[in-house]
């Protein structure tokens, strides 16, 4: 059995439990919880030495340790659908914008937030040890976030979906990306039509609810 080691309320595992929707992957699930500190108890370290979650024990009993990782194996286990494309072409694109996804948009929300809550005194990074706040790079998180929503309305000015015109793991990302930048209190606005449009299309995906 496929087991998703994951946290309800975090943007990371939320990734990886929308991709094994759409691929029909079953699983089942153990809450971490990262409030609570319970990804650096001793437990949970004998899973994934990493302290992060999303963690995803395959059905050899391998535990795969990051979305990357995840993907990879969710998409050579269940081919179809496709979330990485099909033609060389298409793989390229879907892994470009899937990369800018994740570095423009995730990793600067992650910068805003975790430099700039009190919450997150001396967990600047994830992982087992403790990184000190830089409260400059919180700013420059946030106009890392304004700078991606711009990218994303101007490239779906064009395409359907992120990537082109076929739903891809780019726009799971991307997603969880916008989606994630409310806790900064950032959100696509007036300016950005393409990127709307596209968000309410996710929302009629059932995986994009999880």
């Amino acid at each position: 059995m496929v087991t998703l080691y994951d946290c309800a309320t975090a943007p990371s595992p939320r990734r990886a439990r929308i991709l094994l929707a759409e691929k029909g992957i079953a699983h089942e699930t153990v809450q971490v919880d990262l409030r609570s500190g319970e990804q650096l108890g001793e437990a949970f370290r004998s899973v994934n030495p990493l302290c992060t979650v999303p963690a995803l024990r395959t059905p050899e009993g391998v535990v795969l340790t990051d979305n990357a990782a995840i993907a990879a194996w969710a998409e050579a286990t269940q081919p179809e659908p496709p979330l990485m494309g099909r033609t060389p072409l298409e793989k390229a694109a879907v892994a470009s914008w899937h990369w800018r996804a994740e570095f423009e948009g995730l990793l600067a929300v992650a910068e805003a937030l975790r430099n700039g809550s009190p919450a997150m005194a001396n967990r600047a990074l994830p992982g087992p040890r403790d990184y000190a706040q830089i409260p400059e790079l919180a700013q420059r998180g946030r106009d890392r976030i304004a700078h991606f929503f711009d990218t994303l309305d101007a490239q779906l000015a064009s395409h359907e979906w992120l990537a082109g015109e076929a739903f891809s793991i780019a726009d799971i990302t991307a997603v969880v990306a916008v989606d994630f930048a409310r806790v900064v209190k950032l959100q696509p606005g007036e300016a950005h039509p393409h990127l709307r449009r596209w968000r309410a299309a996710m929302a009629q995906r059932p995986s994009v609810a999880l």
